[in-house]
């Protein structure tokens, strides 16, 4: 069955298996070198790096991964903000505002 956002659920073995591979990125010295540098890969905002969250640039419950290709230092508004959106909604969401749900009477 598809959420709001029209996807299907990713396989929860998957997705605990992806979630620990991120807190182990969390520890390592790559995180923490794009955190000390205090910016939002969204916004731009300047934050310390406890103010910084890791964010999945393609979101696991899309089917992204915890890669460094995928993983951005996010600010937690912006984290809180897009949600399970690929980069591309997320444009979409800054341009134009959030979308109201489909209609199920269309």
């Amino acid at each position: 069955m598809s959420d709001y956002f029209g996807f299907d659920g990713v396989d929860e073995a998957d997705l605990r298996r992806e979630k620990a591979k991120a807190r182990e990125l969390r520890r390592t010295r790559w995180w923490q070198h794009k955190i000390a540098r205090g910016v939002c890969h969204y916004c731009g905002g300047r934050f310390t790096p406890t103010e910084l969250t890791m964010d999945h640039l393609v979101p696991l419950a899309r089917g992204g991964r915890s890669t460094k290709a995928n993983l951005v230092p996010a600010c937690k508004d912006c984290n809180n903000r897009k949600k399970v959106m690929l980069p591309l909604e997320w444009e979409e969401y800054l341009l134009h505002g959030p979308k109201p749900p489909p209609s199920h009477h269309d």
